[in-house]
């Protein structure tokens, strides 16, 4: 069997664009895959055609050998866009690979270590916990700050978050899980305060407390008195980039993007290094159904794995898929069919075009603009 075409396709969600690749082979087994890049779709979707070069007539079911030529033969590595353009392939390989085997993806991975995988959901206010607990989800995370105002004022960040958390915690009971993602948005000293704040609420997790570029500002939020999990690494790209967080005991939860970091092939190994340091793993995942999917065989599979994060993003997100994802009781089941055990409807997809103006608008999964700035209008981290 050998590897004929591998296509790309770009198509509206509802809240964001997602990145789709769909690997063909010459006996008529495909795969889909996915490395959805928000405002970077059309680069993603270059660094897939360039990647393809390399495959084309290649065995789809050599991954390994396959994910070492991406890697390697381009002499430039790491990085979002081609950590994504491989993602996107990778994936696909794997479900190309379980339907030629008849075989889930979790099963070839050395099969699940639970029945089922625990997932949460977004809540940007309180509503949105509401619409968590109707729909079976026993934790959320909502955002930091408030995106109610175009500009960044760090000086009401703590009182803000304090009453935020404070009323959810009131009205949602001391057993839903709340996870905070700060987005990265403060300095070390900013960011202790803002988790000190909502220390009595019982937080999960307190997602990038600091930005990514620097190992020390994590060091000084672990050398504080907090006591709260923190959680981060969307923004880490590869095992490589993951290498001194996990070994210097940074985080406690540990976040690769399944679209971002490489695929299947190397999330699984990220994992296993966070395992060796009892660091839990918990895969940052607000993007489309393949994503997900990919996402959630690789859970089932890895004992340190702690719960799954989906964005629904309805009704696209299931009705862009053949046989979408049961979610019962706020956990995934593992699917029985072979490969990701789900497809793609192209007549979905060819009526879901790319739409550049989602990109204007889009914030993160705490919600807002797509550009945010400081009180004196210089630009601040979104």
């Amino acid at each position: 069997m050998k590897i004929t075409d591998i296509k790309t396709f770009l198509v509206k969600g509802g809240n964001r664009n997602w990145v789709f690749c769909k690997v063909q082979t010459d006996e008529g087994v495909h795969g889909w895959g996915e490395g959805t890049l928000e405002r970077h779709e059309q680069a993603v979707e270059s660094g897939i055609k360039a990647l393809s070069e390399r495959l084309i007539g290649r065995d789809p079911t050599e991954i390994e050998r396959n994910w070492q030529i991406m890697y390697r033969h381009g002499f430039w590595r790491g990085g979002a866009v081609m950590g994504s353009a491989m993602a996107a392939i990778d994936i696909a390989l794997w479900d190309v690979t379980g339907k030629i085997y008849d075989l889930p993806v979790y099963k070839m991975l050395g099969g699940a270590v639970r029945d089922r995988v625990r997932a949460y959901t977004h809540a940007g206010d309180l509503r949105g916990g509401w619409d968590a607990v109707d729909q079976g989800f026993t934790g959320f995370k909502t955002g930091g700050w408030d995106l109610s105002k175009p500009e960044f004022h760090e000086k009401d960040g703590a009182d803000y978050l304090h009453e935020k958390i404070k009323e959810m915690r009131n009205h949602l009971g001391p057993d839903m899980e709340i996870m905070i993602d700060n987005h990265g948005r403060s300095r070390p000293s900013e960011a202790i305060r803002r988790m000190a704040a909502v220390a009595e609420f019982d937080i999960t997790f307190f997602e990038e407390p600091v930005p990514p570029d620097t190992l020390d500002a994590m060091e000084q939020i672990r050398n504080s008195d907090i006591t709260m999990d923190i959680a981060t690494g969307e923004r880490l790209f590869f095992r490589y980039g993951f290498r001194d967080i996990l070994h210097r005991r940074l985080t406690d939860v540990i976040q690769p993007d399944i679209a971002h970091t490489g695929g299947i092939s190397e999330i699984k190994r990220i994992a296993s290094m966070a395992e060796i340091e009892y660091i839990k793993f918990a895969p940052h995942n607000p993007n489309g159904p393949i994503a997900t999917a990919a996402s959630m065989h690789v859970c089932a599979t890895v004992p340190n794995f702690l719960i799954l994060e989906t964005a629904r993003d309805m009704p696209w997100h299931d009705n862009i898929q053949t046989t979408p994802l049961e979610i019962k009781d706020g956990y995934f089941e593992l699917p029985t069919a072979p490969g990701l055990g789900t497809d793609l409807d192209e007549s979905i997809i060819s009526e879901r075009t790319f739409d550049p103006d989602v990109e204007r608008t889009l914030g993160n999964a705490g919600g807002g603009s797509g550009s945010w700035n400081a009180e004196d209008m210089s630009p601040a981290d979104v």
